[in-house]
């Protein structure tokens, strides 16, 4: 099932409604959606280099818009929606040894590296992040970093290398994202310390 969702996505990246698609993967991926935007947004990115940037603001936009609503979900309907959903995608336990680790700190960390790199899940962090009241702005503002902050950056690497970098970014982009998380683990502690 989630082999043929990805060849449905992916068929969409060649379509002339692909931004209304890209818009509605990128909403649906951070609160139910299995199948991450990248499969929309890089392709796209590649056959219209022009129009990278704007490819990344639609992407970040209605990924936080539905990071908001996952967020939502998990916040006044987890019982009722989210649990039947991560029951179906197999993520409950996960969900379970998420919940048992949060506080503002593992909350950010969380939603910086979904944002940048799907670990873990974004649609698992939004929903987590709504049922422990995580504070709405500092959510809103985190999504807004990391999704955009990742967007942009694909978006502006592909624009400059097109499809060299492509290579590399699909088999490199999880350790690069744990490289931002160590540093900014550092930071804090630095931080801390001083």
């Amino acid at each position: 099932m989630i082999r043929a969702l990805y060849d449905w996505t992916l068929r969409w990246s060649g379509s002339r409604q692909a931004p209304v698609a890209l818009g509605a993967v990128s909403f649906v991926e951070s609160s139910v959606f299995p199948v991450p935007a990248d499969v929309l947004f890089l392709p796209m990115c590649l056959a219209r280099p022009d129009l990278a940037m704007r490819y990344a603001f639609i992407a970040t936009v209605t990924s936080v818009l539905g990071g908001i609503f996952g967020w939502a979900i998990g916040h006044w309907a987890f019982h009722a929606l989210a649990l039947p959903l991560l029951e179906f995608y197999g993520k409950v336990d996960a969900f379970e040894a998420l919940k048992d680790r949060t506080g503002t700190w593992a909350i950010l960390t969380m939603l910086v590296t979904s944002g940048l790199s799907h670990i873990p899940p974004m649609k698992v962090v939004t929903i987590l992040s709504g049922v422990v009241a995580f504070d709405l702005k500092l959510f809103i503002a985190s999504a807004i970093v990391a999704r955009g902050g990742r967007f942009y950056l694909l978006a502006w690497l592909l624009r400059r290398y097109g499809l060299q970098i492509a290579a590399f970014i699909e088999t490199r982009l999880h350790w690069i994202a744990l490289g931002v998380v160590a540093v900014l683990a550092v930071l804090f502690v630095i931080i801390e310390v001083l």
